[in-house]
């Protein structure tokens, strides 16, 4: 056997044994023996849980009060919450994990409170008796109108199939996974197809990295990234150094949610305090307005930026290493893109927007911010179609800018 040969051997072993042990953990989360291990994982409440709540959170607040009006005119009146792996409701330290957290958020609104309907599951009854009382005894509760319904139910092709095969009120849901077991792309499709409803969910990278390239894995990589796309995945992952690797994995899982019906897709990363990636929440929506919102929580939980465009990452090593992400200018390439990408053509100020800054980490303000400048040089000419005056310093949606023909 060559030499190559033997290492590739010896790589596909260690890979087997590595999923080997997951496959024993993760049967015993199936027979209820995973409570000591999640009661480990709920000890303490970290900085990057810390965040993810408050993400989770604010999006919840600010979506509940967007579709709600409309909810109420031609709807039931009703919106809902699920999160399918909700987990015992408070770290051992005390402090609330994020279904406490909504629920409080909700018990704040009256409009909030007398429209919402809260669905918890986890397959740990220990966890779901947990939650059940802590959300009892929350200060509050009584007002909301619809008591949360808490349930001890697996996350599987039966859940699958209810989510795809049932209509569901406007609603946003939360999948946060130990690992990856039950999430898959049916199951986010089936949450969010309707309308007025969105998806935040937890994904595992360094977990789903290494399963990728492990063929007793297959099954559950599958049903993330389809058959066909899992297939192609793997073989271009394959000796791929760690940053490309990371680049492929999130623009394959994001291409696969927009193929099933997200249209707008939004990852946030988490670093641990080297700087090196752990895993990522990624939101899912059909709708511009919810990426929107989403992409100004996240660039605010983001931990670093440059030139004020947000890294969309979360790291404590960012107060230590201050320059470890920051290689590029970010703004100094906006101009550069709109100007080749619009050369030639009057369009508005929202239109560009919406249609410029998906996949790219630029705000509302960015843009407003550049066309200004690039008004104030005399590079773009800026119109307003209500023939008011424009304020220094202001860059109304509405605004017609038309830039220059492309320079051959």
């Amino acid at each position: 056997m060559k030499l190559y040969q033997k290492l590739a051997y010896v790589r596909f072993m260690f890979y087997c044994l590595i999923e080997r042990i997951t496959n024993t953990i993760i049967s015993c989360f199936n027979n209820k023996m995973m409570a000591p291990m999640t009661r480990k994982f709920f000890e303490e409440r970290g900085d990057q849980s810390a965040v993810k709540a408050e993400i989770v959170q604010k999006y919840f607040t600010a979506w509940a009060n967007i579709v709600l009006p409309t909810t109420q005119q031609f709807g039931g009146g009703k919106i809902a919450y699920i999160d399918l792996y909700a987990g015992p409701g408070r770290y051992k330290d005390g402090a609330a994990s994020t279904p406490l957290l909504v629920l409080q958020k909700a018990i704040e609104s009256p409009k909030i409170s007398a429209a919402l309907v809260a669905l918890f599951n986890d397959m740990d009854e220990n966890n779901t008796q947990s939650l059940q009382a802590e959300i009892n005894a929350l200060p509050g509760i009584e007002r909301l109108k619809n008591p949360p319904t808490v349930n001890c139910n697996p996350v599987d092709k039966d859940a699958e199939e209810y989510f795809a095969k049932t209509k569901i009120i406007p609603s946003f849901t939360f999948l946060d996974p130990f690992g990856y077991k039950g999430l898959s792309l049916r199951l986010v499709n089936g949450v969010i197809k309707d309308w007025g409803c969105d998806c935040v969910f937890f994904f595992n990278y360094n977990r789903i990295s290494l399963g990728i390239s492990n063929p007793l894995v297959e099954e559950h990589m599958a049903a993330l990234f389809g058959s066909k796309r899992c297939a192609e995945l793997k073989a271009r992952v394959e000796g791929a150094k760690p940053a490309l690797r990371e680049q492929v994995i999130l623009e394959e899982l994001s291409q696969a949610l927009i193929e099933m019906g997200g249209s707008f897709v939004l990852p946030f990363r988490f670093r641990n305090d080297k700087g090196r990636l752990t895993h990522h929440l990624v939101f899912v929506s059909k709708n511009f307005k919810g990426y929107e919102v989403m992409k100004d929580i996240m660039a605010s939980a983001s931990s670093s930026s440059d030139q004020g465009v947000a890294s969309f990452a979360y790291s404590p090593a960012d107060s230590s290493m201050p320059l470890l992400f920051e290689l590029t200018r970010p703004l100094d390439d906006l101009e550069g893109m709109l100007k080749k990408e619009y050369a030639g053509r009057t369009v508005e100020m929202r239109t560009i927007y919406e249609q410029h800054s998906v996949g790219r980490p630029y705000l509302s303000r960015h843009y407003k911010g550049v066309l200004g400048k690039m008004s104030d040089e005399g590079v773009v000419t800026v119109s307003d179609p209500e023939n008011k005056p424009r304020r220094r310093g202001t860059f109304a949606d509405r605004l017609l800018v038309t830039f220059p023909k492309a320079v051959l």
